[in-house]
C-alpha cells in the first residue's frame, strides 16, 4: 500500500435505501439513478428486538446491510462511515435543551457517531477494532483508505458500512448535493481478482458544490455496481480516482 493509492477486492456486498431494497432493484437503480425518497424502515430482523429499537431510521439502515454482509462472519474489524451521523437525534436533543427540558441518557448516547457500531458489536458479541468516521464530503474516501490501512496490519477482512440521509430541516440551508438516505456495506479483503483501486492527489482547481449531484457514497456505489472502469470525485483540492478491474 503505497501513500498515495490503496487496492482491495469486495467479497461480499449489501445494499438498502426506502423502496430500493433489493439487488436487482440497486442495478435498476444504478442504471437509470433515480431519486431515492421515502420513510420506510429497515427491518433488521437479525438483531435481537431489545437493541434494535434504540436504533433509529439512519441506524437501522445502516444495520440492516452489516448484517446481510457479514453474513455468519464473527469477528470481523468494521469501518462505520456516514458524513452527517444521526443529525435528526441530535437536532431532537438541542431543541429539548432549548426548551429547558431534560436531555435523554440514551438518546445522548445513541446521537453519537460511534454508537450504531456500538450496537452491531454488541448484539453479535463481537470483540473486533471498530471505527467510526466523519471526514466531510471525502468521507466515504477516508473510510476506504482506514479500512486499507487495517487490512495492511494484518486483518484478513474489513466490513466497511456507508450510511446517509438528508439533513434535517434547520440544516437544510447547508446541503452541498441530492442528500437521499441509503446505507451500504463492503467486506474488503487484499486485492485477489476483481479489484477496486483508489489513488489521490492534489487537484488545481477546486470544484465548486453541486445541488444536483449524488452524494459520495451512492456516486461510488453506482460506480461499483455498473462496473464502471474509473470514477473521478474533485472534493476542495483533493482529486480522487477511483478504478475497477480484473
Amino acid at each position: 500500500m503505497s501513500f498515495s493509492e490503496v487496492s482491495f477486492s469486495i467479497v461480499s456486498h449489501a445494499a438498502w435505501a426506502p423502496t430500493v431494497e433489493t439487488k436487482e432493484a440497486w442495478l435498476t437503480w444504478a442504471n437509470t439513478n433515480y431519486l431515492i425518497s421515502g420513510d420506510a424502515t429497515a427491518p433488521v430482523n437479525d438483531m435481537p428486538p431489545l437493541l434494535r429499537r434504540r436504533a433509529g431510521f439512519l441506524g437501522k439502515m445502516a444495520l440492516e446491510v452489516a448484517y446481510q454482509c457479514l453474513g455468519q462472519r464473527i469477528d470481523v474489524a468494521t469501518v462505520f462511515a456516514s458524513r452527517h451521523g444521526d443529525a435528526a437525534r441530535s437536532v431532537d436533543l438541542l431543541l429539548d435543551l432549548s426548551r429547558d427540558m431534560p436531555i435523554s441518557p440514551t438518546s445522548f448516547g445513541l446521537s453519537v457517531h460511534n454508537a450504531i457500531g456500538g450496537l452491531f458489536s454488541i448484539a453479535r458479541g463481537d470483540h473486533s477494532s471498530n471505527v467510526a468516521l466523519a471526514a466531510g464530503q471525502s468521507t466515504l474516501e477516508h473510510a476506504v483508505i482506514e479500512a486499507c490501512g487495517m487490512l495492511a496490519e494484518g486483518e484478513p477482512e474489513v466490513l466497511l458500512v456507508v450510511y446517509d440521509c438528508p439533513l434535517p430541516t434547520p440544516y437544510r440551508a447547508f446541503h452541498d448535493c441530492d442528500e437521499q438516505p441509503y446505507a451500504w456495506a463492503w467486506l474488503m479483503q487484499p486485492p485477489a481478482n476483481e479489484i477496486v483501486s483508489l489513488t489521490w492527489s492534489d487537484a488545481l482547481e477546486h470544484s465548486p458544490p453541486s445541488l444536483e449531484g449524488l452524494p459520495a457514497g451512492l456516486e461510488v456505489l453506482r460506480f461499483y455496481l455498473r462496473k464502471d472502469p474509473t470514477l473521478e470525485r474533485i472534493c476542495d483540492t483533493r482529486r480522487w480516482l477511483w478504478s475497477y478491474h480484473v
